[in-house]
């Protein structure tokens, strides 16, 4: 997110108080990039809505962590972003460019982990077939690339910010597998099942060889610019696809993971086969999936045991 660009003052504040991070504070290179990062995606949010800050309620700093949650963040890079708000906006105060702090009455959220939002499995089939279903009236320029892209994210349990990532060199389909990396750059191969791969073929020998240009180097889904595609344009063909498919749960990329994950349990799949492909470093991670799978137990008991 550092490559946002921002319109004044938007981009002053930014400038303005990573300075105040170097001078007065001494941070670390690093943390100061994970400060840029953060609020120059949070001042981007706010620019499409205020024309600066002064006129920014807690609904909308409230709508931009909920949309944080719905990207799949952790709790942990959830509570990083709103520190990373708090400390912008207690500057910004000092500075005489905000009255209040309105930042401080966000609250963390808690560690707890949630029960994750899943699709059912028809309701899966009704989002991947949806993109190609729409190409008299197109939501997307590209639906052959986006039919693709959920058919991997689905066949493999792909984070988003794995599936943008992905490179071509990391399709090993002649057996069968994908090369993700994911959080630390933690390498893993996962299976791919043959639907998705007979259409991300299809994509890179029909679209991708149109939309590549010389920016476009390896990365398998590009944008109209032949770049490599972002989480948020992701997020938006998630969302876009969910709606004309007729889904009415709120979703993002990351329901298509625990939709791959809840359905791999349901058909009988081991616990700690779903974790290694999901890329888990603890069970525990994964056992969060264990409770749809009871339910679904019952309800087989219930339906096919004499005394159920």
């Amino acid at each position: 997110m550092s490559s946002v660009q921002l319109a004044p003052p938007f981009s002053q504040y930014l400038r303005d108080f990573l300075n105040y991070l170097v001078l007065e504070r001494n941070l670390a290179e690093n943390t100061k990039a994970a400060y840029r990062n953060d609020l120059a995606r949070y001042l981007a949010f706010m620019a499409e809505r205020h024309a600066s800050l002064r006129t920014v309620s807690l609904s909308d700093l409230q709508d931009f962590i909920e949309l944080l949650g719905e990207l799949g963040l952790e709790s942990a890079s959830i509570s990083r972003n709103i520190s990373a708000i708090r400390s912008l906006h207690s500057f910004l105060v000092a500075e005489k460019e905000l009255e209040k702090n309105l930042a401080d009455s966000l609250s963390l959220p808690k560690s707890t982990r949630y029960l994750p939002n899943v699709l059912s499995q028809e309701e899966v089939f009704r989002l991947l077939d949806a993109p190609l279903q729409q190409v008299q009236t197109p939501l997307s320029k590209y639906p052959l690339r986006d039919k693709a892209i959920l058919e991997l994210m689905y066949a493999c349990g792909l984070r988003v910010s794995e599936a943008v990532a992905l490179k071509q060199q990391n399709l090993f389909f002649e057996m069968g597998f994908i090369r993700v990396f994911g959080k630390g750059s933690k390498e893993r191969l996962v299976p791919v099942g043959r639907s998705a791969i007979a259409w991300v073929e299809k994509y890179r020998a029909e679209c991708r060889v149109k939309l590549m240009n010389k920016f476009s180097e390896d990365a398998l889904f590009l944008n109209h610019r032949g770049k490599a595609l972002t989480r948020m344009s992701l997020y938006n063909i998630v969302r876009q696809y969910a709606l004309a498919a007729g889904i009415t749960k709120p979703i993002s990329p990351h329901t298509l993971r625990h939709s791959f994950a809840t359905h791999l349990l349901e058909g009988g799949a081991d616990l700690r086969a779903v974790q290694e492909m999901l890329g888990h470093s603890s069970i525990k991670a994964t056992q969060i999936y264990t409770h749809i799978d009871r339910a679904f137990l019952k309800e087989v008991h219930k339906t096919f045991h004499p005394r159920g």
